[in-house]
């Protein structure tokens, strides 16, 4: 017969003892290690055996063990982690703040803003430990941000007569969003291009041959995202007026036109104004000023400069204008409106809020 083994002592706990445990067991924040511990010593406590609180609470026979010993040699305390090994920690809390404060609040005598390097030589520290505290607390002093605030006095009210044209179109009206994109370059490299190949991207020369410039006038509809578009080798209100003239022709006569765009001054001379008197159908909504993000047309612009004209390679103005009109046709074929999401509302409260923080961070 196999001798019996040593008899274990038996675990009580307190009430004020079941109550935390209790809460650990309960409360959702607690570790799930932590949890695990409790059950266990409240199923001790109930006089179960190891054997059956292993089976019960599906664990090793041993980790039951484990932490009854535990909580019997220290309580409440035992069932909490103990401090791992490894070599004490010789950054202070005082060492951070001065890194942090002397991030935000100091630059360096010879630079503009700190880097690791200067900011160890200046603290004492050791480059990796600054640059391991600056990812802590999110800090990178060698990036910067432009931002350009609209000072239109009239910006609200712009911003709501734009947007509601986008998300609530009049009826029988036509929503244009209107711009140009003046000194478009024809630009020939100064050595062929090199085609991609496994491994090797396309191949260009940082150098170029200027061949002269073109302007891109483009109405886009809002609807359905086609494009009107014209090119004029100049940029005044005399190209303008031209456009404005061939919207009118391609425009359905029984339609309103609404067009957003921008304050250049060639929108507002004397001779635009009195064709926009001699033709009442079309209506002007101007953007704010420094607010050109709020017209799509931009958006389209931005596909026309990365899809064709950022790696084109066009030896004489012609050829860039050839390449611009065949692009619109295509694009024209297959339009893909963009579509507006943001309410006024939305907009004037974020705009506000970058405000507040400029604010703040200024003082």
């Amino acid at each position: 017969m196999s001798r019996p083994g040593p008899k274990i002592p038996p675990l009580s706990v307190t009430e004020a003892q079941r109550a935390v445990l209790e809460g650990w067991v309960r409360r959702r924040s607690t570790a799930q290690a932590l949890a695990l511990r409790s059950r266990i010593v409240l199923a001790c406590a109930e006089g179960h055996s190891i054997a059956e609180v292993s089976r019960r609470l599906g664990i090793a026979p041993e980790t039951v063990r484990t932490w009854r010993r535990r909580f019997l040699d220290r309580g409440l305390e035992g069932l909490c982690d103990e401090p791992r090994p490894g070599v004490p920690r010789k950054i202070t809390d005082a060492d951070i703040e001065k890194v942090i404060v002397k991030t935000l609040e100091e630059t360096p005598k010879n630079a503009t803003h700190w880097s690791t390097r200067s900011m160890a030589a200046a603290t004492g520290m050791s480059q990796s430990t600054v640059s391991r505290i600056w990812r802590a607390f999110a800090l990178a002093p060698h990036r910067s941000q432009a931002f350009k605030l609209s000072t239109d006095p009239l910006f609200i009210d712009k911003v709501r007569d734009v947007v509601g044209l986008y998300l609530d179109p009049p009826e029988k009206a036509l929503v244009l969003c209107v711009d140009e994109k003046s000194q478009i370059q024809a630009l020939d490299r100064s050595q062929p291009v090199l085609p991609m190949m496994p491994g090797v991207p396309e191949r260009r020369s940082h150098d170029y041959v200027r061949a002269g410039t073109t302007t891109l006038f483009a109405a886009l509809e809002v609807a359905t995202g086609k494009v009107i578009g014209s090119l004029h080798r100049r940029h005044r209100a005399a190209e303008f007026k031209k456009f404005l003239t061939k919207l009118d022709r391609e425009v359905p006569d029984d339609l309103e036109v609404h067009l957003i765009l921008d304050n250049y001054a060639t929108h507002k001379t004397p001779d635009i104004k009195r064709w926009l008197l001699a033709h009442p159908r079309f209506h002007l909504h101007f953007t704010p000023t420094s607010a050109s993000w709020l017209n799509l047309v931009e958006r389209w612009f931005a596909e026309l400069t990365q899809k064709k004209l950022k790696r084109g390679v066009h030896r004489s103005v012609q050829a860039l204008e050839r390449d611009i009109r065949a692009w619109l046709t295509d694009w024209n074929e297959h339009p893909r409106p963009f579509v507006w999401t943001k309410t006024a509302d939305e907009i004037l409260d974020k705009v506000a809020a970058y405000c507040h923080r400029i604010s703040d961070s200024g003082h």
